[in-house]
C-alpha cells in the first residue's frame, strides 16, 4: 500500500479539507471487520523483532521501561502509527490535565466487556515510546496486533506529536486545569493542545460539558466531526471544582453549557459511593461503585459517554453498568495493598484540583497518612501548586518524604497541621511508615509513586505493570 504523506499543516487547506484528508487516510489504512491483516514488510516484522529483544533484555536488568519503544521509534519513527492504523474500529486518545489513567481503564474494561479486543497503555505512560513498549509484547510474529481497538491515554502536550503520524478516531477530552506550568505555561495553552488534538480526530469527539475551555472546543469542528458532552448536575457544582472556582478565571462557570438534553450522560447524584447517571430525562441508572474518589465518579461519566459513541446501536447501558460496577482502581489511583492485614493505599496527586477532590474522597475514612513529594520532571519542577491546596481536612501527618519534603512540611505548617516526623529518603521513609498502625494512606507525586510501589514490590503483593 503506497503511503500518502500530506502536508497537513502547511496552511494551505481549510480546516474541513484538512479533516477530509486525514478521514481519506484513516480509511484507506483501515482493514474491514477482522480480515486477516497483510503480511508486513520484512522491515517491519524485523523492527518488531529487536524491540521484543531489547523489551526482555530491560525487564532483566530493571523490571521493563520505555527504553524499548525509544529504540523502535529511532529505527523506525512510523512504526507505531503502522500498526494502530490496522485496527477495524481504530485508535481512542484520552486526554486532560486529570483523570487519563482511571478514565481509560473504565473506557477499556466497558470495551472489553462489550466484546472488543483492546489494546491499551495499561502503565499509564502516556508517551509515544512507553505506548509502543507496550505494545511489542501484544503483538504476533509477524508484527501484527490483535486487537479490535486501541484505548489510549495520551500526555497534553505529547499527544501533538502523536496526532501527527496517527489520526485518532474518537477523542475524549476531560478537563483543562493548572498542572505543570514549568511544561504547559497557563491553562489557555493547554486548552489549544486539546483542540488540536479534536481537529486532527476524524470520527467522533466527546468533551466536558462543565468545563468552559473544553466545551468551546466544539465551535471549532467540522460538522462531519460527532460531538457529545459528559456533565453533572448543576446540584453538585459545588463537589466539582472548575478552574474559574479556584482562580476566577475566564473558565466561567456553565453560562454557556449544552443543556441536559442535548448532554449524552450526565452524573444526576452522589451519595457516598452510589452514583446515579442519567441517559437522558427518563433513564436514571444508580450504580454503587467499587472505585474510590469523588473525582473517578465523574471520571466514570465520561467514560460511559465516549463507549457510547464508540458502540452506537451495539451499545447495552444493562451490561455497560454492571461492568463499571466492578472496576478496580488503576495502579496508584486509590490502588490498596494489603499490608498484615490493613489497607495501604496509594493516592496519586499532582495539581491543586487533584490533590483538593482526593482529600475530600478520603476525608471520612481515618488512616495514618504519609505525603511523599517529588520535583522531577513528570511531576512538576515548580512545586508551588502546594499553596494552593487547602489540607484543613487533616488533622496529623505522619511523614513527610520526598526530594520535596521540608517545603511539603512547611505548607502543612502554616495550615496548622501536625507533622510527626520528615525524612526526605524515599526508602527509609517507607520503612518507618509501615511500622504505623492501623489503615495507612500515602499522597504522592507521580515519580515518588513508582518509587515507593518498586519498594513495596519486593516485600508485598503489588500489581506488576509493564
Amino acid at each position: 500500500m503506497t503511503t500518502v504523506t500530506p502536508a497537513l499543516d502547511g496552511g494551505q487547506l481549510t480546516e474541513t479539507a484538512r479533516w477530509k484528508v486525514r478521514n481519506q487516510i484513516d480509511t484507506v489504512a483501515r482493514p474491514i471487520g477482522r480480515a486477516p491483516v497483510p503480511r508486513r514488510p520484512l522491515s517491519h516484522r524485523l523492527v518488531a523483532a529487536l524491540g521484543r529483544v531489547v523489551q526482555r533484555t530491560a525487564r532483566l536488568r530493571s523490571g521493563g521501561s520505555a527504553l524499548p519503544g525509544l529504540v523502535v521509534e529511532k529505527i523506525d519513527p512510523l512504526f507505531l502509527s503502522r500498526v494502530l492504523r490496522t485496527l477495524p474500529e481504530g485508535v481512542v486518545v484520552v486526554t486532560g490535565t486529570n483523570g487519563k489513567t482511571t478514565t481509560t481503564k473504565m473506557v477499556v474494561d466497558l470495551l472489553r466487556a462489550s466484546g472488543l479486543r483492546v489494546f491499551t497503555n495499561k502503565t499509564g505512560s502516556n508517551f509515544s515510546r512507553g505506548i509502543t513498549a507496550g505494545l511489542l509484547g501484544e503483538l504476533d510474529k509477524e508484527g501484527a496486533l490483535g486487537a479490535d481497538i486501541a484505548v489510549l491515554e495520551l500526555d497534553e502536550a505529547h499527544a501533538i506529536h502523536f496526532i501527527e503520524h496517527c489520526a485518532p478516531r474518537y477523542a475524549l477530552l476531560l478537563n483543562v486545569m493548572r498542572d505543570q506550568l514549568d511544561r504547559f505555561g497557563e491553562i489557555e495553552h493547554t486548552a489549544g493542545l486539546l483542540e488540536r488534538v479534536a481537529l486532527a480526530t476524524t470520527g467522533g469527539v466527546v468533551l466536558n460539558r462543565d468545563d468552559a475551555l473544553v466545551r468551546r472546543i466544539a465551535q471549532k469542528l467540522p460538522s462531519a466531526v460527532e460531538t457529545r458532552y459528559f456533565g453533572f448536575d448543576r446540584s453538585l457544582r459545588g463537589t466539582f471544582l472548575s478552574d474559574h472556582d479556584l482562580y476566577g478565571t475566564s473558565n466561567s462557570p456553565q453560562s454557556d453549557a449544552p443543556n441536559a438534553g442535548s448532554t449524552d450522560v450526565i452524573l444526576s447524584a452522589l451519595e457516598g459511593t452510589t452514583a446515579t447517571f442519567a441517559f437522558g430525562p427518563d433513564r436514571q441508572k444508580p450504580v454503587k461503585l467499587q472505585i474510590d474518589g469523588i473525582h473517578n465518579v465523574l471520571n466514570a461519566t465520561a467514560a460511559l459517554s465516549v463507549v457510547h459513541m464508540i458502540l452506537g446501536h451495539r451499545a447495552d447501558d444493562a451490561l455497560l453498568l454492571n461492568a463499571l460496577r466492578a472496576v478496580r482502581p488503576a495502579f496508584g489511583r486509590g490502588e490498596s495493598i494489603d499490608i498484615d492485614g490493613y489497607p495501604l493505599e496509594i493516592v496519586l496527586v499532582k495539581n491543586p484540583a487533584g490533590f483538593r477532590l482526593a482529600l475530600k474522597s478520603y476525608a471520612r475514612r481515618r488512616a495514618a497518612t504519609m505525603i511523599a513529594i517529588n520535583d522531577n520532571y513528570a511531576d512538576s519542577r515548580d512545586v508551588s501548586w502546594l499553596w494552593d491546596v487547602d489540607f484543613g481536612s487533616l488533622d496529623r501527618v505522619a511523614l513527610v518524604s520526598g526530594a520535596r519534603a521540608y517545603d511539603m512540611a512547611l505548607r502543612l505548617q502554616y495550615n496548622g497541621i501536625e507533622v510527626a516526623h520528615v525524612e526526605p529518603s524515599l526508602p527509609k521513609a517507607l520503612e518507618q511508615f509501615l511500622g504505623e498502625e492501623g489503615a495507612k494512606r500515602i499522597y504522592c507525586t507521580y515519580t515518588a509513586m513508582m518509587t515507593l510501589r518498586g519498594l513495596l514490590a519486593h516485600e508485598f503483593d503489588v500489581e506488576r505493570i509493564e
